[in-house]
């Protein structure tokens, strides 16, 4: 029995962690803030691959909306490379990664490369998503779901990325927390803003 309860009580202190962060609103501060550290320590970045496989096209056929409410079809994207990323404010993977993406947005800033930070916060929360951008001066384009979105869209979890070439190929696709600001990254962009 000693050795029932001493096996549970470091579980059940960690389940009253969890529950204590998730009801105070801290356990995606504790996850950006973790997820950050491996970042920096050189764990999940982003290295594009240029292989050889067949490349699915982009659907372009739907909308989104800039946060003033504007629908935007997204066929104007068609012929410039696009950085698409799938975020939103109460995902704490999304907001460890993005300050790598503001930096790569500064880095390879182009008419040919579109970046589009697409957030899946409801229409409700808009004023969270506007005083998120604010409060940590991302300068990279914001936009907001205002139709369904494309089958190749509906992913499993976020934050995902997409990078489609200007001739409307799916060129890389990362599913989780990835540091996009290292040279290897910049060079892919650029040379494929290039072609």
């Amino acid at each position: 029995m000693k050795l029932v309860i001493g096996y549970l009580k470091p579980v059940v202190s960690a389940i009253l962690l969890i529950v204590v962060l998730q009801a105070t609103g801290l356990l995606s501060s504790v996850s950006v803030f973790t997820q950050r550290a491996a970042m920096e320590a050189g764990l999940f970045k982003a290295i594009p691959e240029d292989v050889d496989l067949v490349k699915p096209d982009f659907d372009y056929n739907f909308s989104i909306k800039d946060l003033s409410g504007s629908k935007i079809p997204f066929e104007q994207f068609k012929g410039k490379v696009v950085f698409l990323n799938m975020w939103a404010t109460w995902c704490g993977p999304c907001r460890a990664e993005m300050p790598s993406i503001q930096s790569l947005y500064e880095k390879v800033k182009s008419d040919s490369i579109v970046f589009v930070m697409l957030s899946w916060d409801r229409d409700s929360d808009k004023s969270k998503i506007e005083k998120y951008i604010e409060k940590n001066s991302y300068t990279f384009p914001v936009y907001q779901r205002s139709s369904y979105l494309p089958d190749n869209l509906e992913v499993p979890s976020i934050p995902t990325t997409f990078i489609i070439s200007k001739d409307g190929k799916v060129i890389q696709k990362e599913v989780g927390v990835r540091n996009y600001d290292s040279k290897k990254m910049i060079e892919y962009l650029k040379a494929e803003a290039a072609k």
